[in-house]
């Protein structure tokens, strides 16, 4: 591979990941230098398809259009044996997956993209659409803030599109195109991926300018991507041949199970849910992306559903008016207006009105507004208990059976949590109504932690007073 390609003019923007430890020196006795670049690394972009014939399965469809060469590397051997032996890793994953899963394979194929890319989410977030990295990654393809921005992402106080995962996949797909146009090799666009476009060129730079080979497995690039490539070719094989390695895919069907409409203007979250008859607990997981109980004002307006409610929710879409889309008002602070009188007035809580408009303590300014729900609907609250729930990736709940105060007049919980696969701090302390701070403190911990499979989390949770109410 020739310089060249990497030379990006002046000003250009590098797209980096959320890796960002710098190229450190390498003992260049133990990199080959007769390693051939143009080996197992290079892919053509558009791949040579056989005839298909349908079993009804999507993991049959990947495992029949693999096609990236599988190298004897020592960390892939290293990563495929331990999904061998934790098979439920894989298999929590696959459910996880189910409901996108064609969507995105679909959109592999109509790009001609390698498929062993679309397994990408499970190295990225195990297909926990709401994960969250102390680097500000988010989402089932773990975008930064500035590359989701780059790539057409919007994110606002509504709405997150890192997290809605039809935007994102189109985002990342759109990303991991532009690296392979860039390198040419499909190895170099996934560490480039990860570590970001200059850290790979940096590294091919340092090796070439020792006479080393600069294929991709002889580059001094940080830890995390060196092990990122490897572990994704791992999954790839084990999937391929997750019979032989006694691996259990729950079948995914090879169909649409969800599809993309566009409602056209803000709708509440509850009120789309009671129009396509499901809950709002499962509208919500398929709308990761909404931070509140409705869609922008702005937009985007489009709502996943499932496909077997398509027809319904469209037919009652169109009987219902505009007006009956939003289940809340708009209210003005006025001057001498306070939190308390303005909750009372209006015969709801304090903590609601702080919820709705993410703000903390009781100070408000006259003129601006407040989003209030109408006293005729309780929507507002389910949608937010909804929004907890989805965020949950594990059951274990903390219980107040038995407690015990701690110096500090908290009370512990004797309830605890175990770390499973895909807990972030973030997560959890979403479903927990904590602060990350609060759960590094309570545990000895700081936020650069890394979290364990099986670890436990100590919750104490502060003395209950009751509001005074007139």
């Amino acid at each position: 591979m020739r310089t060249s390609i990497f030379v990006i003019a002046t000003g250009f923007i590098l797209l980096s990941g959320c890796q960002t430890v710098t190229v450190k020196d390498v003992e260049t006795e133990k990199i080959s230098r007769n390693l051939d670049n143009t080996t197992s690394s290079k892919v053509p972009k558009s791949l040579v398809r056989r005839p298909y014939q349908d079993s009804g399965d999507v993991w049959e469809r990947i495992r029949f259009s693999m096609d990236i060469p599988i190298p004897d590397e020592q960390l892939v051997n290293q990563y495929r044996q331990w999904y061998i032996n934790n098979p439920q890793h894989l298999e929590r994953i696959s459910q996880r997956a189910k409901p996108f899963l064609y969507l995105i394979v679909e959109e592999f194929n109509d790009r001609d993209l390698p498929i062993e890319l679309a397994l990408l989410p499970m190295v990225e977030s195990s297909f926990n659409p709401l994960a969250y990295s102390s680097a500000d990654a988010s989402g089932l393809w773990q975008f930064t803030s500035p590359m989701a921005s780059h790539f057409g992402l919007e994110m606002n106080w509504w709405y997150d599109g890192r997290r809605d995962v039809p935007a994102a996949t189109t985002a990342a797909l759109d990303m991991l195109e532009y690296l392979y146009k860039k390198t040419d090799n499909w190895l170099y666009a996934l560490a480039a991926y990860n570590a970001g476009e200059g850290r790979l060129r940096e590294a091919i730079r340092y090796n070439e300018a020792r006479g080393l080979s600069t294929d991709f497995w002889a580059l001094p690039l940080p830890k995390e991507t060196r092990q990122y490539v490897p572990q994704l070719l791992a999954i790839a094989d084990v999937i391929k041949h997750a019979e032989r390695y006694g691996i259990n895919l729950q079948s995914i069907p090879n169909k649409p199970l969800v599809e993309v409409i566009d409602v056209g203007s803000q709708i509440d979250i509850a009120v789309a849910a009671d129009l396509a008859n499901i809950p709002i607990t499962r509208l919500q997981k398929l709308n990761p992306g909404f931070n509140r109980w409705a869609t922008s004002p702005d937009g985007p307006h489009q709502l996943v559903v499932p496909v077997s409610k398509v027809n319904q929710f469209k037919k009652a879409l169109e009987d219902t008016d505009i007006s009956e889309r939003v289940k809340w008002f708009k209210y003005q602070i006025k001057a001498g207006d306070n939190i308390s009188a303005i909750a009372q007035r209006h015969q709801i809580s304090v903590s609601k009105i702080q919820e709705m408009n993410d703000i903390s303590g009781d100070r408000i300014i006259a003129g601006q507004i407040l989003f209030m729900p109408h006293l005729t609907s309780q929507v507002i609250l389910d949608v937010e208990l909804a929004a907890a729930k989805s965020s949950q990736v594990s059951s274990n709940k903390p219980t107040m059976a038995n407690t015990v105060r701690t110096p500090k007049g908290e009370t512990a919980v004797n309830g605890n949590h175990t770390v499973q696969y895909g807990d972030t701090l973030w997560s959890i302390a979403r479903v927990y109504k904590v602060s990350v701070e609060q759960i590094t403190r309570w545990n000895n911990m700081t936020d650069k932690d890394r979290l364990s499979v099986g670890k436990t989390l100590m919750f104490y949770h502060q003395p209950y007073r009751k509001q005074q109410t007139q």
